[in-house]
């Protein structure tokens, strides 16, 4: 059957919002093996071609509109002359910023670099099929895909303990309100005192956190911040397609 038939008749179910999910994530394991290989392009992952890998998804940070984090990481950094970002009716977005990444290096010293741009999500963007055009120096276009459902996912609050006052001892946990749609949560805390990440959690299913032993001190002051997202390395929807973030909540403990 025509996948393209498939995404235009699921546009026009009139379904509530999960139904619609449920469904394109069903064909999507119609269409792709269930397995997924980071490292290397793979032939049934369109996120994935010869010039690297391409994600997008819908954001929801405190105030501010929905926006587009879009990410793209390739090997080829050098040969690029630029990356451009369409939406499913192939109008340009904007262009990703080659001259700010990220460096990742993998086991056998190889440098790949991550670029990361935000763009303001279009009016009436569509859901569908978003692509990259990877213009090489001195070869063709290639291009990668990645399909975006435009939904908001809702930002958690924490439940306990009571933030909004000085906490008398070390918390042991922290738990959080649990958002409809997200499978995945991602736990950040700072010291405030210097601005220092000292605690970074892999991702979570639960929505609550066991605090390591001698991580917080009597007399400090901290930040927490909770990353929520629907999935994780999906073949259709890539990394995830929808995340929000929660604002860095301050505590201290007192003495």
């Amino acid at each position: 059957m025509d996948f393209l038939y498939l995404r235009t008749l699921i546009n026009n179910i009139n379904f509530y919002r999960f139904t619609r999910i449920f469904i394109v994530c069903f064909i999507a394991l119609l269409f792709f093996v269930s397995a997924r290989d980071s490292q290397s392009a793979t032939s049934n992952d369109p996120h994935y071609s010869s010039a690297g890998f391409f994600d997008i998804h819908v954001c929801n940070w405190p105030g501010r509109p929905l926006f587009f984090m879009t990410l793209f990481s390739t090997y080829r950094f050098n040969d690029i002359s630029n990356i451009q970002v369409f939406s499913p009716d192939d109008i340009m977005i904007g262009e990703l910023d080659l001259s700010k990444f990220r460096i990742i290096t993998d086991k056998n010293k190889k440098e790949k670099r991550v670029f990361i741009n935000q763009f303001e999500i279009p009016v009436n963007a569509k859901n569908g099929w978003y692509y990259t055009k990877v213009n090489f120096k001195n070869n063709k276009p290639i291009i990668s895909k990645d399909y975006v459902i435009i939904d908001n996912l809702e930002i958690t609050s924490i439940s306990t303990p009571n933030l909004n006052k000085e906490l008398d001892s070390i918390p042991k946990s922290f738990t959080w309100k649990k958002v409809p749609g997200a499978q995945y949560y991602q736990v950040f805390i700072r010291d405030n005192w210097d601005s220092k990440l000292i605690h970074k959690t892999k991702l979570v299913k639960k929505p609550e956190l066991q605090l390591p032993d001698n991580l917080l001190k009597k007399g400090g002051i901290y930040s927490i911040q909770i990353h929520a997202r629907d999935t994780n390395e999906h073949q259709l929807l890539g990394d995830f397609n929808h995340g929000s973030l929660t604002k860095q909540i301050e505590f201290s403990i007192a003495e």
